[in-house]
């Protein structure tokens, strides 16, 4: 039997559960078949051909190169990648930012360098993956908790051993679009001398006054023990991640963390194109009221609660039976999210919408004849 053989058999279980992927390259333009609605991607704002951030990233392309050319310790950081690391802290209220090659390394970076041997950190259970793995990469003892039990949160602080302890979550959860009780979180840490870290992913462009997320609109932005991640590629329609907090937090990421000290620097394209996103949000706040009106619009539409989010989520439970609606859907005419295990829980796979503030009232109407057929002919 040859060393890899058993890839063979690990593939036959994995579609028996109904949990293959296949990747699937979207057109650049809408194909021969019509338009696609795309309720599928985390183009949040709409911003992602918006003239101002292709001109923007192709500008960056003719000044700076095509590729930051090294890490950012080295020949990866232009002033482009200063500007943009000063437009984010001033955005969302932080003292400092820091900018990496994407936002999966940002939460690596984050929570390895605030973590580490002799120190604790508490998860979310509903924690994007790049925590998990921030996690497990911190070498920290894990403990992780329900968002919703405060209590055992409580009593972990307050019994540990160690002297540094670390709690992380998600402002927005990514899979059904809930929030985190980040103030509560947050009053707990400050009890038991933790700190927080709030990955914004989903929370910038959507939540808070003027989009700037969910810790600013709870109030506790620019606070020295609040550490924020985000994403450049949702809201900001780009590529990328960032850490926001004080000056002290930056400098310590510089020197330790390891996925910003031996990786390439973020491409100036992606750069540019995320500053001028950010430009166009400041500029019009009302792109983040549009897109929280319009999932309520969708939530509507599938019959679940309104979300509190971009994020709407239609649990159908089995794998298949979402696979199935989601491409049922598409042939129709309308892209939708599919998350089955490991994404959810078993036995909780959906149909995830994500909202754009750009959808039109044509759009929506097409999108509810769409899901009507598809979301009756799941439930038979």
């Amino acid at each position: 039997m040859a060393a890899l053989d058993w890839l063979t058999e690990a593939a036959r279980l994995r579609s028996d559960r109904g949990v293959h992927r296949t990747l699937r390259p979207r057109p650049a333009q809408p194909d021969d078949h019509g338009p696609v609605i795309d309720l599928a991607s985390n183009d949040y704002l709409g911003l992602s051909r918006h003239p101002e951030v292709v001109d923007a990233a192709c500008a960056a392309v003719h000044r700076w190169g095509a590729g930051a050319t090294g890490s950012r310790l080295v020949t990866g950081t232009t002033t482009l990648h200063e500007e943009l690391e000063e437009d984010l802290a001033r955005f969302a209220g932080a003292q400092s930012a820091l900018v990496f090659s994407s936002g999966y390394t940002a939460n690596l970076g984050a929570v390895a360098a605030l973590a580490g041997r002799g120190s604790l950190v508490l998860s979310d259970s509903a924690s994007h993956a790049s925590l998990i793995d921030a996690c497990r990469l911190s070498r920290a003892r894990i403990e992780v908790f329900d968002g919703t039990r405060l209590d055992a949160v409580e009593h972990v602080l307050r019994t540990r051993p160690e002297d540094r302890a670390l709690v992380v979550t998600d402002s927005v959860f990514s899979t059904d679009g809930s929030l985190a009780p980040l103030r509560e979180l947050h009053g707990l840490c400050r009890r038991y001398s933790a700190a927080l870290l709030v990955d914004e992913a989903h929370g910038i462009g959507v939540r808070g006054s003027g989009g700037r997320g969910l810790v600013h609109e709870r109030g506790l932005q620019g606070l020295p023990d609040v550490v924020v991640t985000a994403t450049l590629s949702k809201s900001l329609a780009s590529q990328g991640g960032v850490v926001l907090g004080t000056h002290a937090v930056r400098d310590h990421l510089i020197d330790v963390a390891r996925p910003f000290i031996f990786d390439t620097g973020l491409a100036p394209a992606a750069a540019g194109a995320a500053r001028a996103a950010l430009a166009i949000l400041e500029r019009e706040p009302e792109r983040s009221v549009a897109v929280r009106r319009c999932a309520d619009h969708l939530a509507d539409i599938a019959g679940v609660e309104p979300s509190e989010s971009a994020v709407v989520s239609v649990v159908l439970g089995d794998p298949q039976r979402a696979y199935d609606a989601a491409q049922q859907a598409l042939r129709r005419g309308v892209h939708v999210g599919c998350f089955r295990p490991p994404s959810v829980p078993e036995g909780t796979s959906r149909l995830r919408l994500t909202a754009r503030a750009n959808l039109t009232d044509p759009e929506l109407a097409a999108v509810a004849d769409v899901l009507d057929a598809v979301l009756h002919r799941a439930a038979v």
